[in-house]
């Protein structure tokens, strides 16, 4: 029950949007009715920084190992294809490779920007709609940090085909939870586990603190995502939990699927069906693809998608064992290691300064 006292009925007035798609739902009822949303959201002001101040981007990647990772962690690693390659060609690969990845991180952000946007005009409380803003700024920065990174690389890719119909899917639906589904739990989810893949391996500093602080502003968005429909999907027939569960299993094999990199391999010119059939049999690389279900197979289940579909959906992809992660502990590193990096740097900074008025 709202606590404003309004003059006249604001149910009988008969105003309505100007958006004829009906998209746009106004509510006027301010008082804020989930606390748990409203510290997030309080959070999320706070948390705010700038790219241009928190990043370092002085620092130039070495343009064929820009990551400065393990060739273990190159795709097609141990292949044919690979052990034919000379190191030029090797560190082409890798070069390619990172600028593919962080094109699809800088698509995925661009997503979530207009996503997010669509949030704010289409969930039914305040307290989303507040939180929903702070997301927008949070995402315009990392389309601008990763469009800046690229920029160090000298090189971009298109959005893949798979990511593309996902994101074609989730704007063409009109229905706010789906908006939350695809976007905060399932893009988001697996971007943060790719980002940590990344943040927990890369030796460059730059390509690290990129994904780092992204991933601080990216967790509290995955638990918007889950505390808005925690709440909701209870309310949902379950027929319409059932429609919901089959949209995620087949976004998950999309998701999944995009990893295989075809557009990569075209590029390079290499027979893209024998690197894809290799990618696709590599015990390293179904790890890797495993991994990136780390978020999203617990969050699922924590907002009650978790029937006979989803369940087997996960069994067939080797990840249902994820099922008992402790989201909140991975979500909290996922915010830590950022504050660590600062500190570090911070540290670093300290120590020249030091160093520079002993010698003057």
């Amino acid at each position: 029950m709202t606590t404003k006292v309004y003059q006249l009925p604001v149910d009988k007035t008969g105003w309505q949007t100007g958006d004829n798609s009906g998209t746009a739902r106004f509510t006027w009822e301010y008082d804020n009715s989930r606390d748990k949303l409203i510290t997030l959201y309080d959070k999320g002001k706070k948390k705010q920084w700038d790219a241009s101040e928190r990043i370092d981007w002085s620092h130039d990647p070495d343009p064929e190992n820009p990551l400065q990772v393990p060739d273990e962690l190159v795709p097609i690693y141990g292949s044919p294809m690979w052990d034919r390659l000379t190191d030029d060609e090797r560190g082409n690969v890798r070069r390619n490779m990172v600028a593919w990845q962080f094109s699809q991180f800088l698509h995925g952000e661009q997503g979530a920007l207009i996503c997010t946007a669509k949030i704010v005009q289409t969930v039914p409380d305040i307290d989303s709609k507040y939180y929903a803003a702070t997301q927008v700024m949070d995402e315009g920065r990392h389309v601008e940090t990763y469009s800046r990174y690229l920029d160090k690389i000298e090189m971009a890719y298109p959005i893949n085909d798979n990511l593309k119909s996902l994101l074609d899917d989730i704007l063409r639906d009109s229905r706010w939870d789906m908006t939350y589904l695809g976007m905060q739990v399932l893009i988001e989810g697996l971007a943060l586990a790719a980002f940590g893949l990344i943040r927990n391996t890369a030796g460059d500093p730059l390509g690290k603190a990129v994904n780092a602080y992204v991933m601080q502003d990216e967790a509290r968005h995955v638990m918007f995502g889950r505390i808005a429909l925690r709440d909701y999907y209870p309310q949902l027939t379950q027929a319409e939990r059932d429609e919901r569960e089959e949209f995620c299993a087949d976004a998950c094999y999309r998701m999944r699927d995009r990893f295989l990199a075809n557009e990569l391999w075209e590029r390079l010119g290499y027979d893209a069906k024998a690197c894809i059939d290799y990618v696709d049999a590599s015990e390293s690389q179904k790890v890797f693809r495993s991994l990136l279900f780390t978020r999203i197979v617990p969050t699922l289940k924590d907002i009650g998608l978790w029937g006979p579909k989803m369940r087997q959906t996960f069994a067939d992809m080797g990840v249902i064992g994820y099922e008992s992660t402790d989201l909140d502990a991975v979500m909290a590193e996922d915010e830590s290691v950022a504050e660590e990096i600062d500190a570090t740097r911070r540290h670093i900074e300290q120590t020249i300064a030091v160093g520079m008025t002993v010698d003057g």
